[in-house]
């Protein structure tokens, strides 16, 4: 397996149109290589290094062998990660078992005329080939990563077998993604299931799986996903440079790698998307999108990802796309609650009473009569409660967590209203601010809208409408700065070509959505036959001569 530098060197040379490496990502992690070291034709050398090296290693098993009843072996691998069934029936079995006849048995040259390692791999041994190599650093590796390594006396080099076993859950139902129609299978922590999930769906020889490693000690496999003739190369390059050039010394979660390649991290906005659906990603794929995927953990990230895909799903191209429409037109209502309801409320209160109705202004001057706060703190205070108490909820057991979410905020809204420390009216709009967030489907994109409610709640304080719209304008402007990857963050929403409004704000039919959006620059750009939109159109506004040509038919 090549590391991700090569990786992208090798793509480099097969597109060699694009831009040239910069010295600084040419470095990567240099300052960890060292001379490799080489094994020596004896084998109680090899096996003492081994051992030196692995001395703190309890599941280590050395397994001594006979090749042919006197070549001197061993077999090298680790309990915990391997199939010590495989290895007993398909290694050691077939080692045991007499390679030639009785008469070739007899000469005493023969093992000095045949390389035992072909002999091995090719004949006798029933599990799958790994490597062969003579650095003593990759069989540690290998060694390491759950494979059986076979070092024969005489020969300077080892050989490498597939014997990993590792236990995995089953594949479920994604628990941060909730499925209303849709396929309810999920990706696990498993990287070779998680790749058969979207090779089940994308049965194509133009789906590219470019694997490497990430990690100086975790060394995880990772995997770029593309389809080739589709996704645009420099995007492709784009992230394959950016794995290049981390350089840590593990990577245990696909958020590691979205904290290192993404363009702002200081934005609050996520740049990458995430999701545990394969479906998701396949779509993504189609679009000529790249997903990255890391063994060990359950989410893919998809490159490069926009505002408005945060508020969207997969479920949405499966209804109809009235439905869908309108599902998206109640996100973006419940985004506009949830993000500057309260701080519109404060100002209202605190400088423009005169722009509410006066039975109404009358209403809430009633139930505020006894708070001592300001209307700013007031809303702070219950912002802040909602905010503790929906991470308590988070943590808590789910069967604890439902019971406390539903009685908590009952009580605890009540008593702060009995007690006159809130108004009802402010009740009213942390409730509604709180469960418009929970309309957005992206958890990471609900927590920045969630974050940036606070700053827009101070500044509606201290200078009324005007510190509302001075934010407003603020946040509109940081999202317009933004990229991902090369593209605007807000792209598809201010795109000028009316493709990139059709899955927006608005999902068009599918037989209306013939192009792939263009601000991915993908090779090809057309996802459906020509004459799928008029063939529809035709029934939209011919429904009567279709009726009476198919009457006359029958």
């Amino acid at each position: 397996m090549l590391d991700w530098k090569a990786n992208y060197e090798a793509f480099k040379k097969k597109h060699p149109s694009q831009p040239s490496e910069s010295p600084s990502a040419s470095e990567g992690s240099s300052g960890r290589e060292s001379k490799p070291r080489q094994l020596v034709a004896c084998l109680e050398d090899n096996l003492q290094s081994f051992q030196n090296q692995m001395s703190n290693v309890t599941d280590l098993v050395v397994r001594r062998l006979k090749i042919m009843g006197k070549r001197s072996s061993a077999l090298l691998f680790l309990t915990s990660l391997t199939d010590q069934r495989l290895i007993q029936e398909g290694i050691v079995a077939p080692l045991q078992a007499p390679f030639v006849s009785p008469e070739q048995m007899k000469d005493e040259d023969l093992l000095d005329r045949v390389d035992l390692f072909n002999l091995v791999c090719q004949e006798r041994v029933h599990a799958n080939l790994g490597q062969r190599s003579s650095e003593w650093s990759v069989l540690m590796d290998l060694l390491m990563k759950g494979q059986t390594l076979l070092l024969i006396d005489g020969y300077g080099e080892g050989v490498s077998f597939d014997t990993r076993k590792v236990e995995k859950r089953g594949i479920e139902q994604p628990q941060t993604e909730q499925v209303i129609r849709g396929s309810r299978d999920g990706f696990i922590e498993q990287l070779e299931t998680n790749l058969s999930l979207i090779r089940y769906r994308l049965q194509t020889a133009d789906l590219v799986i470019e694997t490497g490693e990430l990690g100086a000690r975790t060394k995880s496999k990772t995997a770029v996903c593309y389809i080739d003739g589709i996704a645009n190369p420099e995007l492709v390059s784009e992230v394959m440079r950016r794995l290049s050039i981390i350089d840590i010394d593990g990577i245990i979660d696909a958020g590691y790698i979205e904290q290192f390649i993404e363009d702002q991290p200081i934005s609050p906005f996520p740049q990458i998307q995430n999701t545990e659906r394969a479906d998701k990603t396949v779509a993504s794929l189609l679009e000529g999108r790249v997903a990255i995927l890391v063994d060990g953990s359950s989410f893919a990230l998809i490159v490069p990802a926009l505002f408005d895909q945060f508020f969207q799903t997969i479920d949405d191209y499966s209804e109809r796309f009235l439905i869908a429409s309108l599902l998206r037109f109640v996100r973006l209502i419940a985004l506009l609650f949830s993000v500057f309801f309260p701080s519109l409320y404060v100002s209202v209160i605190s400088y423009n009473p005169e722009l509410m109705p006066t039975d109404f202004a009358v209403a809430i001057a009633g139930g505020r009569a006894g708070v001592p706060f300001p209307a700013m703190l007031e809303v702070l205070i219950m912002e802040a409660s909602m905010e503790i108490l929906r991470e308590a909820t988070i943590r808590l057991p789910q069967m604890i967590g439902g019971a406390l979410s539903i009685v908590g905020v009952l009580v605890i809204g009540q008593a702060a209203v009995s007690a006159g420390l809130s108004s009802p009216i402010t009740v009213v709009i942390v409730a509604l601010t709180t469960i418009g967030s929970f309309a957005t489907p992206a958890y990471n994109a609900a927590i920045a809208m969630r974050m940036l409610r606070f700053p827009l709640i101070i500044m509606a304080g201290l200078f009324g409408l005007y510190g509302v719209v001075l934010g407003s304008l603020f946040i509109i402007n940081h999202m317009l700065y933004l990229d991902s990857f090369g593209v605007p963050f807000l792209q598809s929403i201010l795109a000028k070509k009316r493709a990139g409004f059709m899955d927006t704000l608005i999902r068009a039919p599918l037989w209306w959505m013939g192009k792939r959006p263009s601000y991915l620059h993908t090779l090809d750009d057309t996802r459906r036959a020509e004459g799928t939109f008029y063939a529809n159109v035709d029934k939209i506004y011919y429904q009567e001569d279709n009726a009476d040509a198919e009457n006359t038919e029958n």
